[in-house]
């Protein structure tokens, strides 16, 4: 599998700032992308891609073709709930839609499988400030950084 590639933007890890769990800090330039892009985004993707939960390295993958395209880092809790760390799709595919399907289709996943989310990913945040029907699916014990965090 080939990964796409973009050097400034440290592939899935999560560079500092707002989004972090001391959730001190601005948004990093890819973050403020990505929110913008969820919270305009009304459409379908404009392309078509698989999503593979890789449970080893904590990621779930959107892949097209034999490329992946984008990611969400989670990590488990101990109580039926995953941590949604951050979101990432690499710049050549943004603007497209990806994100928000991305994120949609984990926490689809999520509810499929009776579980919760804690949330420390900005746009994971943004994208259910746009779409409510998905905020049940937030540990009400622990929710994750503060609602509202990505705005800056």
């Amino acid at each position: 599998m080939t990964n796409a590639s973009d050097s400034s933007s440290g592939g899935f890890e999560y560079r500092g700032g707002s989004g972090n769990p001391d959730g001190v800090g601005s948004l990093t330039r890819h973050q403020a992308v990505l929110i913008d892009e969820v919270i305009a985004d009304g459409h379908a993707p404009t392309l078509s891609f698989f999503v593979r939960n890789d449970d080893k390295t904590r990621i779930y993958e959107a892949i097209a073709g034999d490329t992946v395209i984008a990611g969400l880092t989670y990590n488990f809790a101990s109580d039926n709930r995953l941590v949604l760390v951050a979101t990432a799709v690499f710049p050549a595919y943004r603007k497209q839609g990806i994100a928000s399907e991305l994120i949609r289709r984990v926490l689809n996943e999520v509810r499929t499988q009776g579980k919760t989310v804690s949330i420390m990913c900005p746009i994971v945040w943004a994208f259910i400030e746009r779409n409510p029907e998905y905020a049940d699916l937030v540990d009400p014990k622990h929710p994750g950084m503060p609602r509202g965090a990505h705005r800056s």
